[in-house]
């Protein structure tokens, strides 16, 4: 189903920016963001449909962390520049610990309940299942498909303190680190997609249109499921629904200001530093530098307005 994609021969333009002007990928390792501590069911603020979106995409990113890395590993061997190969390590150090943090947190979620392990299962069996049918070159697209919105979620959240100020700072913190990362390596799958795969134009986007679809309604179905062993009633979910959705989507929502920079992913020629970095990744570097702890660098940047 996925042939005419590998008989795509034509790659688009390389990018005109350079690599070498661009953040170190730093892999952070042993953070500790007290995960185990007191954190309330519903941590941001109190809010039950706005913590169970982030409690829902945290359950994603283990199994979604290991396939991003399968899938830029599969073209390791066929890269020549030593910076990129140097940035893949790096990426890779770097989804690993991602993965490692969102199961420690995911753990404190199968307390509450939640059947985290029926859906990693789940997550794990569709992305096995996709990686044996489609090109490895797709897969690789849709990684950078996947980072592309990982990155602009990081830009559009935490530089704008006033979305998390009603969180918990410890669970605040380890989102803004997951975004500082998520930012410092949001080009490395797409080098290797267009440097060395050589993938065209209608593979990119067609990737991105795949995980534009999927994501949200993989996050959604998480939710109901979360929602329902919290012991709302269906009428009080319904209300949680339309308010939410608001929230999400809505004039001055949550997602509106990305979507100039989502859109600008389809167009020829895109290169994802033409968005150029965090306005706070200095602040939250030179306080993470300084003390050495993630739990202070967060909340140092994006402490409640």
């Amino acid at each position: 189903m996925f042939t005419e994609f590998e008989m795509n021969p034509a790659a688009e333009t390389p990018p005109v920016t350079s690599r070498k002007a661009r953040v170190a990928i730093v892999p952070r390792q042993q953070l500790d963001f007290d995960l185990d501590g007191d954190i309330p069911r519903f941590w941001f603020g109190g809010d039950a449909f706005k913590t169970r979106f982030f409690d829902a995409m945290s359950t994603l990113f283990p199994e979604g962390e290991r396939f991003f890395i399968a899938c830029v590993r599969d073209f390791r061997d066929d890269i020549r520049d030593p910076e990129l190969q140097q940035q893949v390590r790096d990426f890779m150090r770097q989804e690993a610990q991602h993965g490692k943090v969102h199961s420690d947190f995911n753990a404190r979620l199968s307390r509450q309940g939640v059947r985290v392990d029926l859906i990693e299962a789940k997550s794990r069996s569709m992305l096995q299942w996709f990686r044996r049918k489609a090109p490895a070159r797709l897969c690789l697209a849709q990684t950078a498909a996947a980072e592309h919105m990982t990155s602009i979620m990081a830009h559009g959240f935490f530089d704008r303190p006033e979305v998390f100020a009603d969180a918990d700072p410890r669970i605040r913190a380890m989102y803004v680190w997951h975004g500082v990362e998520e930012i410092e390596h949001k080009a490395v799958a797409y080098d290797v997609l267009k440097d060395v795969a050589r993938a065209g134009y209608f593979t990119r986007v067609f990737a991105m249109l795949y995980v534009t679809l999927l994501f949200p309604m993989h996050v959604f179905a998480i939710m109901r499921h979360m929602l329902r062993i919290d012991g709302f009633s269906a009428r009080q979910r319904l209300a949680m629904w339309a308010k939410g959705l608001v929230w999400l989507y809505g004039p001055g929502g949550l997602y509106v200001p990305m979507l100039r920079d989502y859109l600008a992913y389809y167009r020829p020629g895109f290169h994802p530093w033409q968005g150029g970095q965090m306005r706070s990744y200095a602040r939250w570097l030179e306080v993470f530098d300084r003390t050495g702890s993630a739990l202070a660098a967060g909340n140092a940047v994006h402490a409640p307005v």
